[in-house]
């Protein structure tokens, strides 16, 4: 075997891996966009950007995900259902031999990093992967090491990616050729069949999302930024809410854009980099985004590449709306050099209300936000999972994050009610969705008026304007906002027809009750009565 890069002491014999062709270790940038250009695995945009093709794999494949059911202390408080499908160990095992037969007499790719930028709550990870774009990727997404720390790098989770390799449903127990598999008593997690580089990352989340709760620290699917003050925002919300766009701001530093852990000594980052959308990317509006992933070794999914001039175009969707675009974080120019900072003094929940009845912003009592919460409302946006259509499909996610979710919602809510009352924080719910009517008819929510209604709760400028009650929420919504339309903050009266919209908000009311009938029983009547109810 060949060996080319940095290898460290903890060799791959260590994974059960022999008769491979090379090793290709700890490859900077540059190296992997040589071997990328070699293999023919993407193209390259001409100003450096890697940018992949993921075939039928456009966004995640819930359905596929498997978490190994080992029958023993690991596996006690696993949420078991439909998101965290349970996979006997006996496949797993003979799943992960045919992982090591199918790398024999090939070329690997590894990447030694680690997830969790605080200290304290470090996890050591490797990416071991056939293609040298996803090792790009990893190392694009994930905390990257000094060339010491490689040396003596010993992995607490290890990824094995082998997006070429297709398991046997009949065989092996999974519902179709792809995997993703997580065993957290051998701490390692597979990945087949697909070529979408979220389920790289979203599988270590999920990793974190099960050890860190057991050391007292909140999981959190949110972005985090800081301004000169000190004073952290957290923005919490599922894919293409508006986490990434929203806390990459000019005037305030980026901590992270997607996933942080919140201990009792404040917030920090889990990654390295960013994972942004980018359908109809535009400098004006996102200049942090643009500029980042127009740098060389950026990671863009599904972006049409013109193949004369190598001139990106993002606003060309017949792949996929989820068209993504992977950089580290050194790549935002005002971002937290360190990965953490102090409690947050701001949260905002975000949801695109594709109903366009939610008002674009309200503040929330303590009820409130733990019902808001663990409801995790939102609509899911097209392409971010296999099997969605064009259209958004409104939905209850837990935590504004079910899939990611080992454990029960209450275990992350408890944490976070706890957090929320020693800090005191201010909680805000923000409507990135439609307004004038529900999707089709309305229009999505200006992200000029988004901006100016944060800016507004950042600089205390909402905190002593009048709140209205909304008849049907409960929600406390301000009157007035600076730079912001007073009939935009009332969604009812951008509506042509207001019966219209009472129909509509009724319908959503409804299905919010119908969704945290789960929870009865299990939150105190406070929160359960902090929601929308039908009026009588």
């Amino acid at each position: 075997m060949q060996v080319f890069g940095m290898p460290g002491d903890y060799n791959l014999e260590h994974h059960g891996l022999y008769n491979l062709k090379a090793a290709y270790w700890n490859l900077t940038p540059a190296a992997l966009v040589e071997q990328v250009i070699l293999r023919q695995e993407a193209t390259v945009s001409k100003t450096g950007a890697v940018v992949v093709n993921t075939g039928k794999h456009t966004g995640r494949s819930p359905q596929d995900k498997f978490i190994i059911r080992n029958d023993n202390r690991d596996d006690k408080d696993i949420w078991w259902g439909k998101i965290n499908q349970p996979l006997p160990p006996d496949k797993f095992k003979q799943i992960f031999q045919k992982f090591r037969a199918y790398m024999q007499g090939k070329d690997l790719f590894i990447q030694d990093l680690q997830a969790g930028a605080h200290p304290k709550y470090t996890v050591p990870i490797r990416v071991i992967t056939e293609k040298a774009w996803a090792s790009l990727f990893a190392y694009d997404l994930f905390i990257r090491l000094s060339a010491e720390k490689i040396a003596h790098h010993t992995p607490q989770f290890t990824i094995f990616h082998c997006p070429g390799f297709m398991t046997f449903p009949e065989e092996d127990g999974t519902n179709s050729g792809t995997l993703i598999a997580l065993d957290f008593t051998r701490k390692l997690i597979l990945i087949a069949g697909t070529h979408y580089a979220g389920e790289i990352k979203k599988s270590v989340f999920t990793a974190m999302n099960y050890l860190l709760p057991y050391r007292g620290v909140l999981p959190m699917h949110c972005s985090a930024n800081v301004n000169s003050a000190g004073e952290v925002s957290l923005f919490f919300g599922l894919s293409g809410t508006g986490k990434t766009t929203l806390s990459s701001d000019l005037q305030r530093r980026l901590i992270g854009d997607d996933e942080h852990g919140w201990s009792n000594e404040g917030i920090f980052n889990f990654e390295g980099g960013c994972y942004a959308k980018t359908i109809h990317l535009r400098p004006e509006l996102e200049p942090l985004i643009w500029e980042a992933t127009h740098r060389f070794g950026s990671v863009l999914e599904n972006v049409t590449c013109d193949p004369y001039s190598r001139d990106l175009d993002f606003d060309d969707d017949h792949r996929t709306e989820n068209t993504r675009g992977a950089y580290p974080l050194e790549y935002v120019p005002n971002h937290v050099l360190e990965g953490y900072a102090g409690h947050p003094n701001h949260i905002f929940f975000l949801t695109a209300d594709a109903f366009g009845v939610l008002p674009p912003i309200a503040r929330l009592t303590a009820d409130q936000a733990m019902y808001y919460f663990l409801s995790g409302y939102t609509s899911k946006l097209a392409g971010t999972e296999t099997g969605l259509g064009a259209e958004p499909q409104a939905t209850f996610s837990s935590c504004f994050g079910a899939p990611f979710l080992p454990l029960h919602p209450q275990t992350y809510a408890r944490l976070l009610g706890e957090r929320i009352a020693e800090q005191k924080v201010k909680v805000w719910l923000v409507n990135t969705g439609w307004t004038g009517g529900a999707y089709g008819v309305g229009q999505r929510i200006r992200l000029g008026f988004t901006r100016a209604m944060i800016k507004a709760a950042h600089s205390g400028e909402l905190d002593d304007t009048p709140l209205r009650k909304d008849e049907f929420f409960g929600l406390f919504v301000p009157e007035t906002c600076p730079d912001v339309p007073p009939a935009v903050l009332a969604p009812r009266e951008t509506w042509a027809d207001p019966s219209a919209y009472d129909s509509q908000a009724s319908l959503l009311v409804s299905r919010f009750e119908k969704n945290f009938e789960q929870y009865r029983g299990h939150v105190a009547a406070e929160v359960f009565n902090a929601g929308p109810h039908q009026k009588e």
